[in-house]
């Protein structure tokens, strides 16, 4: 069965559609089976991994994946190793069809079940073809992230060296425990990655060090500094990009220390 990580944060530009995309291509390149899951309407993973516009997958998407709980129709793939179940801006009607039963185009498909295990649900369909399970999550506690949370045996909590994700952080974390009672993988964190670091701001060294102190078992060793070549991925993504081996070069430390984790629990 596959393991499951979601990457998430109730706060944007934290870097977590880049950390998936990178961690779905790394684990891909060693020979895993990976999916790759958007539950970002903004569809920015969606667009990464595919090079698409994410409208291209309008009514071919997670969403409807989940409204007819047959993922399989609905996944696209990649590359040999990587697969994508994409999104676009329609799935901010999510919690709408939830609870009403009404979907974006009109129709009526009614959900009986626990509102937050959706997506669990349907990935039953498919957990026995990956290795692993790679989720995106919108910037917000919503229920994408809910259903993300829920459907995942870990979680990387992405964290941007700033007041305002520092202090999003314990509401995220309270996320993750709740996930933990009510879903059914024992959901748990699997480390804080330090994302978007600009080595010339004091402030960014100091909450860098105060995360360190909050969370000192939690916290990946490595940080992810800002450099060109990865804001650039999401622009030549990871086919023909001759910037790739510098964009993923930090990344990679990254990927070993999670791997380990992994493997050690």
């Amino acid at each position: 069965m596959a393991i499951t990580i979601t990457m998430g944060i109730q706060k944007g530009g934290c870097g977590k559609s880049t950390t998936t995309g990178v961690l779905a291509y790394l684990l891909s390149r060693d020979g895993y089976r990976v999916l790759a899951i958007d539950m970002d309407s903004q569809g920015n993973l969606t667009e990464l991994l595919s090079k698409k516009p994410a409208n291209e997958f309008v009514e071919k998407s997670v969403l409807e994946a989940m409204q007819y709980r047959d993922p399989k129709k609905y996944i696209v793939q990649i590359d040999e190793n990587l697969d994508l179940l994409p999104a676009n801006n329609f799935l901010a009607t999510f919690p709408r069809w939830i609870y009403t039963g009404i979907t974006y185009t009109g129709d009526k498909i009614k959900y009986h079940g626990n509102p937050s295990l959706v997506l669990d649900e349907t990935l039953e369909e498919v957990r026995n073809e990956y290795d692993f399970i790679v989720i995106d999550t919108p910037p917000s506690l919503s229920e994408q992230t809910t259903n993300a949370l829920c459907a995942s045996q870990y979680v990387v909590v992405l964290f941007e060296c700033s007041n305002w994700c520092y202090s999003a952080i314990p509401n995220f974390m309270d996320s993750v425990d709740g996930a933990r009672r009510h879903g059914r993988h024992n959901t748990r964190l699997l480390g804080i990655l330090r994302t978007m670091n600009d080595v010339r701001r004091n402030d960014a060294k100091a909450f860098n060090e105060m995360i360190e102190e909050d969370y000192p078992n939690e916290v990946f060793k490595t940080i992810i500094t800002r450099k060109a070549p990865i804001g650039r991925l999401s622009l030549y993504g990871f086919d023909q990009n001759n910037e790739l081996e510098q964009a993923l070069e930090q990344y990679k430390n990254f990927y070993k220390e999670l791997m380990e984790r992994v493997k050690g629990r």
